[in-house]
């Protein structure tokens, strides 16, 4: 295998493809990176795969001979990141395990392994397609990512549970303290035109790990703007498609909550409240907040028309804010949070200028939801005070 390519495009190609590569992984390959040289199509493709997650990337490259090879994905990363603008040829030399990298400012060795001893990504060959706006996805994302379990035994919760219906997508997470849903109108994107293809759009669910849908989020930052993402599905992968990178991931198994169910079918009590302010003067109180229960009490005023915030720490100090909103509740006149909970939520709806809190009790469900622009839905279960 002998190649030329840029310093620029190997770099942030190999920075995205080694987010994929396990920092243990059971078998010495797997901490490498793949790399196949492509002489027909003149280009160079990097793959990372766990054996859960797995992402391939492919860019231009003068490819002198084709064939693959794998290197050690830290080392090959941190030495490519740090060489100069200009081209990097890379050259393994027959039946040797060591790879020569040539740049302007030197020559630098690598042993790796061959790239036969690599294991082949999972494929999807008669599951359904579905193109995605990617605006939708990032919406969906942003919303609920937040509200995943980190606690690996909840399985099912560590993901996000992803439907696509004909008229749009539903994102939800929970971690069972909190739930977060997130609804987009339409899943035909901007750059396809209407057609009846549309109408028989295949309806999926699946729930798909937090961590692959994080890379899916980095990756259409880091992609062309308004260009679809193409989303493969069978009984047990996803596969995400952007341009000329994809993202295998496996599914998570189990049957994800009915979390529609969570939702009080009416509330007696609304709080309208300016989403800034409300969050700036959470985050103020937050500072004093004890670490062991970081309560914050909400004290809601109906005949004054305002909500107090008041934080008490033992041995720290306390605080205290108020601020006008719009209120009709006649109860409870005390509800206490999660402060944690209460930004990270308030934090996941900044399209909105002014968010409705419903209630009923001061131990029931809270509902929060922007007024205006996202279709948002943030449930938090209050913390119960003890007299």
């Amino acid at each position: 295998m002998k190649l030329t390519c840029t310093q620029s495009d190997l770099s942030s190609n190999l920075s995205l493809v080694s987010r994929a590569v396990p920092s243990r992984p059971n078998h010495p390959v797997l901490a490498n990176v793949l790399l196949t040289a492509d002489v027909e199509n003149q280009r160079l493709e990097l793959t990372g795969f766990d054996l859960s997650l797995g992402i391939r990337s492919s860019f231009p490259a003068v490819v002198e001979t084709g064939g693959t090879f794998t290197l050690p994905a830290k080392l090959f990363n941190d030495i490519v990141s740090r060489l100069p603008d200009g081209n990097i040829t890379i050259d393994d030399d027959e039946g040797e395990a060591v790879a020569t990298l040539t740049s302007t400012s030197g020559r630098y060795q690598v042993r790796g392994m061959g790239g036969e001893e690599y294991p082949e990504l999972p494929n999807v060959e008669d599951g359904g397609v579905v193109n995605l706006p990617p605006e939708a996805l990032i919406s969906g994302l942003k919303g609920t990512l937040f509200a995943t379990s980190p606690d690996e035994t909840k399985q099912v919760l560590t993901g996000v549970n992803l439907k696509v219906q004909p008229d749009g997508l539903v994102f939800a997470a929970t971690d069972g303290h909190r739930l977060a849903i997130v609804e987009t109108e339409s899943v035909t994107p901007e750059d396809e035109e209407e057609t009846e293809e549309v109408e028989e759009m295949p309806e999926f669910e699946a729930t798909i790990p937090a961590k692959a849908l994080r890379e899916i989020e980095r990756m259409i930052g880091m992609g062309k703007s308004g260009a679809s993402v193409t989303l493969k599905f069978d009984e047990s992968q996803v596969i995400f498609e952007l341009g000329e990178q994809r993202l295998t991931s496996r599914k998570l198994e189990g049957q994800y909550p009915a979390y529609r169910q969570l939702l009080p079918n009416k509330f007696t009590n609304q709080i309208n409240v300016d989403r800034k302010q409300f969050l700036g003067a959470v985050e103020r109180i937050a500072v004093l907040a004890d670490q062991k229960n970081n309560i914050l009490k909400c004290s809601i005023d109906n005949v004054n028309q305002e909500i107090s915030l008041s934080v008490e720490a033992q041995d720290v100090g306390s605080g205290k804010e108020s601020l006008a909103a719009q209120i009709s509740a006649d109860e409870p006149e005390e509800i206490a949070f999660n402060v944690k909970y209460l930004i990270e939520g308030l934090k996941a709806i900044p399209s909105a200028s002014e968010i409705s809190i419903q209630l009923n009790t001061a131990t029931t469900p809270v509902v929060l939801n922007p007024l205006g622009g996202l279709k948002m839905t943030y449930l938090i279960m209050p913390v119960q005070l003890r007299s």
